[in-house]
């Protein structure tokens, strides 16, 4: 009879055994997909890795949340550089809504199902029980994730060739006059005489990880719409598209 380990070496153990994971034929498909493959391994199954699949006392060091926090700015450098270079006529006022668009959550949620990557996502049960492997918020903040982990792994050359591959579509989709609901609406107050539209956050519900906010525009005295996004930023830009469509007839 072998005799019982050290407490501390089960509970190492059993600590390693939780620690999230891809197959090795996972790996291999993605990075195909992609067109990176990574030096740190680490780096790629963090980013798969949703806050669920993992103990609230291990979602800072094991989950992809620090990754999608690095991956939002990265992917707004990259964005931004991208409009200076390609809209040298523009001015920050209108450069501003464009940039808008492609960084939104809905925008990466897109990039990620155009590299079909959503049945790789690392969830809890109860996660996927519930949708969330179509989750739009889910997807975008997995997008943003890896665009941090191939930065970290790769450098903003990789990071850079991901985002041209990941968004071309919306590249090349995008209208050539993109004006943000927030911008026309405080224009037709302007236009009116008016005060500036106010935002005023009714509720945030939902988990830290998955936040939903409900916001609420007013103009008055000619009224108030609210709506709800997955980050302030898209709650204020839905209820001013709903205001501005009562207002005016055109979202």
């Amino acid at each position: 009879m072998k005799p019982a380990r050290p407490k501390r070496t089960r509970l190492r153990a059993a600590a390693k055994a939780n620690v999230p994971g891809l197959a090795d034929a996972q790996v291999k498909a993605i990075q195909e997909r992609i067109g990176h493959h990574f030096k740190d391994r680490s780096l790629l199954v963090q980013a798969f890795t949703h806050p669920s699949a993992v103990a609230a006392a291990d979602s800072v060091r094991l989950s992809n949340q620090r990754l999608e926090f690095l991956g939002d700015r990265v992917l707004n450098l990259l964005i931004a550089e991208r409009l200076i270079e390609r809209r040298k006529t523009e001015s920050e006022g209108e450069l501003a809504p464009r940039l808008n668009r492609f960084v939104k959550k809905g925008a990466c949620a897109e990039a990620f199902r155009h590299f079909g990557l959503q049945e790789h996502i690392i969830l809890s049960d109860g996660e996927v029980a519930s949708g969330g492997r179509d989750r739009e918020s889910t997807l975008g903040d997995a997008c943003e994730a890896l665009i941090g982990a191939i930065y970290q792994d790769g450098g903003l050359s990789a990071a850079r060739k991901f985002v041209e591959a990941g968004w071309t579509h919306q590249f090349s989709s995008a209208p050539a006059e993109t004006r943000d609901p927030k911008t026309l609406l405080q224009e037709w107050a302007q236009g009116q005489g008016l005060p500036l539209p106010k935002y005023n956050v009714i509720e945030r519900s939902g988990p830290d990880h998955e936040p939903v906010y409900e916001i609420e525009v007013q103009v008055p005295p000619h009224g108030a719409a609210k709506a709800k996004g997955s980050s302030k930023r898209d709650a204020e830009r839905n209820a001013a598209a709903l205001l501005l469509d009562s207002l005016t007839g055109t979202p």
